[in-house]
């Protein structure tokens, strides 16, 4: 019979310290600018060793250590500042991001030229990761962008047509109203007026009721739909609102049909309406997305992408104030005060740095492989996902999706955040260059509403006219795409089109 004992062994192996400085640098990755913003702010107020960036004239004495981003935001794809050890600490996996950071391995540090964050204190800075959640610090009121597009992650779009239907939600106004040309939108997108129109009418199904709505009839109109009300005396009434506005009640019974004991129901019942859905959600919570980066297009038709330095923090940390005050500390918990704010103002100087040239440096590798998007369109959208991207710049796929999540590149084609130019593929007949999927749904929408009353395509036919275009896609594939878009079957259509 074998005997249970204890005994104590120890083993020794490698891993990476992910310490609370180390797991809080990573995570201002995630954080959007105008959450970053206010991070910076509050420790501003907290860090007396903190204080914006207001650079003197050329020539001037300055004691202070600038925190710049090394990359140049006018120079694009310009990394030619020194990769220490920091830079490859901040791209880190999941598993090493949320690895336990023991006590005891508080002092660990990296001997090969690191920054050594591990000794920032967790007291006056407050950069420990207990006392730092990138959520609970972005806690706020909900904006009606953030409300859309969270519906809109829940809906079964293409991305092009995704990237349309965010287009679109970015261009509500506090209202929540659509104001914008439809088909200068079009244009842009470069897609037809009626694939917008499509896709804002999906939107307008959307909570609240009467959002997305290009005017305020077609607002009540929506409510008045939602609630199977809007028959056809209903419509006059809010087809005619300037009258209402006249109390021209004698012209509204006329078009309505209705006596006044009807009308003055109808005229209650549209005061319980709101006229203004978007103003639910408070006059300052929607607030406009501000683009992290900025692509242009060079007169060499290539793309510059730059930073939008207007959405950097730029801080700084005073060398000649710390020294002041160190020479000037007398008790032990002093001194440790001051060691920690120096410690931290140092860390969030280089990790501000560092967060800055890691988002250019991804934004540009996403432009230079969607760049058929940015000249043509969206059905231009080329195959790309995390690994490609990640392989490109040298970085770990879970960095790049932080990196590419609630970040926004304004282009010539419209804003849009930095996860929608990832696409799944489909191969090429001929083994060239892959198809985007999403590419591949627009071809087929695209051949679909090109039909005539005498010629229906059929699955069959749509997989034959792809493959005459070098695209190899299965039946099943084809008639799964055509499902997710909501378009009828070819029996369907033909019966739709004579009728």
């Amino acid at each position: 019979m074998a005997k249970l004992g204890q005994r104590l062994e120890a083993r020794q192996g490698q891993g990476l310290v992910m310490t609370p400085q180390l797991q809080q640098a990573i995570k201002l990755l995630q954080l959007n600018n105008i959450e970053l913003a206010e991070f910076v702010e509050e420790e501003l107020e907290r860090n007396p060793l903190l204080e914006r960036d207001e650079r003197p004239e050329p020539g001037g004495e300055d004691e202070r250590a600038p925190a710049e981003a090394t990359a140049d935001p006018h120079g694009e794809l310009s990394f030619d500042a020194p990769s220490s050890a920091a830079d490859e600490a901040l791209d880190a996996d999941r598993e090493a991001m949320y690895a336990d950071s023991a006590p005891d391995m508080a002092g660990a540090r990296d001997t090969g030229g690191a920054v050594d964050w591990s000794r920032a204190g967790k007291g006056g800075g407050g950069f420990d990761g207990e006392d730092f959640d990138a959520a609970a610090h972005a806690s706020r009121d909900k904006t009606l962008r953030e409300h859309l597009h969270d519906q809109l992650a829940d809906l079964a779009l293409t991305s092009a047509d995704r990237m349309i239907a965010a287009h679109l939600i970015d261009l509500a106004d506090d209202d929540g109203y659509v104001r914008a040309d439809l088909a200068e939108t079009a244009e842009r997108l470069g897609v037809t007026q009626s694939e917008v129109e499509a896709i804002l009418a999906r939107l307008q199904e959307f909570e609240p009721a009467g959002v997305m709505a290009r005017g305020l009839q077609e607002c009540l109109a929506i409510q008045l739909a939602e609630r199977d009300r809007l028959d056809p005396a209903m419509a006059a009434l809010v087809d005619n609102l300037p009258l209402l506005a006249k109390h021209d009640y004698a012209g509204l019974r006329g078009l309505c049909e209705v006596d006044q004991e009807d009308l003055e129901d109808m005229i209650a019942e549209l005061k319980r309406l709101t006229p203004k859905p978007g103003l639910a959600f408070g006059s300052d919570s929607t607030r406009a997305v501000e683009p992290d980066v900025y692509v242009r297009e060079r007169p060499d038709g290539s793309w510059a992408v730059e930073l939008n330095t207007d959405t950097l923090p730029r801080v700084l940390m005073n060398n000649r104030y710390a020294a002041q005050i160190a020479g000037s500390a007398r008790s032990a918990e002093e001194k440790t005060f001051i060691t920690e704010c120096t410690q931290n103002a140092s860390w969030l100087v280089k990790s501000l740095d560092q967060r800055a040239r890691t988002i250019l440096k991804v934004a540009s590798e996403i432009v230079r492989q969607q760049d058929a998007f940015l000249a043509k369109g969206v059905a231009w959208l080329r195959p790309l996902n995390l690994k490609t991207v990640a392989d490109a710049v040298g970085m770990h796929e879970s960095t790049v999706s932080r990196v590419t999540s609630n970040k926004y590149v304004a282009t010539p084609r419209g804003l849009f955040e930095l996860k929608y130019f990832f696409t799944s593929s489909i191969a090429s007949a001929d083994g060239g260059e892959a198809y985007s999927a999403e590419a591949v749904r627009y071809r087929i929408k695209a051949i679909i509403q090109a039909e005539t009353v005498n010629e229906i395509m059929s699955d069959d036919a749509i997989v034959d006219r792809l493959l005459a275009d070098g695209i190899e896609i299965a039946r099943r594939t084809v008639a799964k795409y055509r499902e997710a878009m909501n378009i009828p079957s070819s029996v369907q259509r033909r019966r739709m089109m004579k009728r």
